[in-house]
């Protein structure tokens, strides 16, 4: 076996690509702001450089690793000039850390006290650039950008997209949509992405908070909340939860604190969806019609096909997502209620935002979902309001809507959706766990960019394909366009791993914490009394006594 010398220590190569992954295995976390692993090399921020013993600095995320190598992590040499570089970061950089929505958990703040850089030398010469409000999803603030080109890379090639990307150069130099337009101007899917990967607060999530407490304050409105499966495994992170652990019993206590009215959990809605997509699909198999069907639960994926396959909209489903089908129910609900209703969304996802805008997303010209708030703002509500989060006793949603299937909650990680449509087309009424078994095996989970399966219905082979990230969804369409690959059900997730890596998380969240997220909401489901929406026995009485023949009404956005 090959070896390197790193801090007088031997390290063995076992097939890394750069000398950083090297670094870091050996128990050594050099700082960085370009550097992601699924991410192409930049190269840009510097902050990861080694000394060879010929005393040459480079940086190790873009140094291939080599047999006989000795290097230097953190000499005085290197260490003065990771200083000097964080200076000159932060001479070009808004420091109005006090009032910044990424105080405490922000890259930039961190590594500069990890440095010791107690001052900065240099004057900011920089002129102040308008902050853009223009999307409701995100917000970006040039003032703080560093130029790392994370979220550049990340539209682009995760995504697919290319809403950003580098203007100008030098000391000019910017990140900002072409020709500087607005990003709600351009194609911009909402997704957050670019929120997540962002080191400052250059870009960050578009508050919907003081609405919500307008109306919790409001003695005339009744408040409603409806949590998604992602967010019960990652809002925890916020109050140091073991990753990965549920936190709903306690997220549902806390909300109650807050003022909310009543409590529900998305999953029921996805348990509807799986009602009526899994119709749709036999409809449409039984028609040979508009194949192969698209799933529509992700708006980041329905607003990209709006943009780049719009051939597309016949093959996408009619249904709304789980978050548009619950808040139409609950709307019509409480409609005979002498106060208001105001329906909150709690959602992993920045892109949730904009789909509640969307006119297919309201009843009657009415808007269903009045505010989308993220996990990240859920969890800023809660410490708004001096609540221990972390001490909370937990306590169980409301009824009619309290119960849920384990397969509404799968929603959240990628094939999760596939997975639940699949239990029910296949649904076992002798509750024969070899059969969930089955189909947990049939390829439907794991993190492959892009799975495959089949399921026999009736005579017929039914071809299926789970796809996440934007970018790789596009390139797999092109593929079916040209005649490649066939099939009759895909599943799209914007975010890659699926809603559990939506862009309205908490960050930062590493590998660790990406894996820990998917086991998480995999427990919930294999801890749930009831493993398919057809055992849910709050669904029949949902569509007897109050959908009561309105399904395209309420739940789907065409008919």
């Amino acid at each position: 076996m090959d070896f390197i010398t790193i801090d007088s220590r031997c390290v063995p190569l076992e097939g890394e690509k750069n000398l950083l992954s090297v670094i870091r295995k050996a128990g050594i976390d050099l700082p960085t702001f370009c550097y992601h692993s699924e991410l192409s090399i930049y190269g840009a921020c510097r902050m990861c450089v080694v000394e060879d013993e010929r005393g040459r600095v480079f940086a190790s995320c873009s140094e291939q690793p080599r047999p006989g190598m000795v290097i230097k992590t953190n000499t005085i040499k290197l260490q003065n000039y990771r200083k000097l570089i964080m200076e000159l970061l932060l001479s070009s950089h808004c420091r109005d850390c006090t009032t910044c929505h990424k105080n405490g958990i922000c890259t930039l703040q961190s590594l500069a006290y990890k440095l010791g850089v107690d001052a900065v030398r240099f004057t900011n010469n920089k002129e102040e650039q308008p902050l853009d409000f223009s999307s409701p999803s995100i917000v970006r603030d040039p003032n703080k950008c560093i130029l790392c080109g994370d979220c550049v890379r990340t539209c682009a090639e995760v995504q697919g997209v290319g809403a950003l990307d580098f203007a100008f150069r030098g000391s000019k130099m910017q990140v900002m949509p072409a020709f500087n337009k607005d990003i709600n101007d351009t194609e911009c899917v909402g997704c957050g992405q670019c929120r997540v990967v962002c080191p400052t607060a250059a870009i960050t999530i578009k508050k919907d908070e003081d609405r919500v407490w307008e109306a919790l304050n409001d003695p005339n409105t009744r408040v409603v909340a409806q949590i998604a499966p992602a967010v019960r495994i990652a809002v925890g992170d916020s109050f140091g939860i073991p990753k990965g652990e549920n936190s709903m019993g306690k997220l549902v206590s806390a909300l109650r604190r807050i003022g909310f009215d009543k409590v529900f959990d998305t999953s029921f809605g996805a348990d509807l969806t799986v009602y009526e997509e899994s119709a749709e699909l036999v409809e449409r198999l039984t028609k040979n019609e508009n194949l192969p069907l698209f799933t529509s639960c992700c708006p980041g994926w329905v607003k990209f096909s709006d943009y780049k396959f719009p051939e597309l909209k016949e093959n996408i489903s009619s249904c709304r997502s789980p978050q548009g089908m619950f808040s139409a129910v609950l709307k019509d609900y409480f409609k005979d209620d002498e106060k208001k209703t105001f329906v909150v969304s709690i959602m992993p996802c920045t892109a949730k935002k904009g789909e509640a805008l969307r006119p297919e997303n309201h009843t009657d010209g009415v808007q269903d979902t009045d505010a989308v708030i993220t996990t990240a703002e859920a969890a800023r509500m809660i410490r708004k309001a001096a609540i221990k989060f972390e001490e909370l006793d937990e306590e169980a949603v409301d009824m009619p809507f309290g119960i849920a299937s384990g397969g509404g909650v799968i929603f959240g990680v990628t094939g999760g959706v596939t997975e639940a449509v699949l239990r029910k087309i296949c649904y076992d009424k002798d509750n024969n766990l070899s059969e969930l078994s089955r189909i947990e095996f049939s390829g439907v989970r794991g993190l492959d960019s892009v799975k495959e399966t089949s399921i026999m219905l009736g005579d017929r082979e039914v071809k299926i394909a789970i796809v996440h990230g934007l970018g790789v969804a596009s390139q797999l369409i092109e593929e079916m366009k040209a005649g490649k690959r066939h099939y009759d059900f895909v599943e799209v997730m914007a975010c890659r791993r699926g809603c559990v890596m939506g862009g309205g998380q908490p960050v930062p969240a590493g590998p660790k914490t990406k894996k820990a997220r998917v086991k998480g909401l995999y427990k919930v489901d294999t801890g749930s009394q009831v493993r398919t929406s057809n055992e849910n026995p709050m669904v029949e009485v949902i569509y007897r006594d109050i959908i009561k023949g309105r399904e395209h009404e309420l739940l789907h956005t065409r008919h």
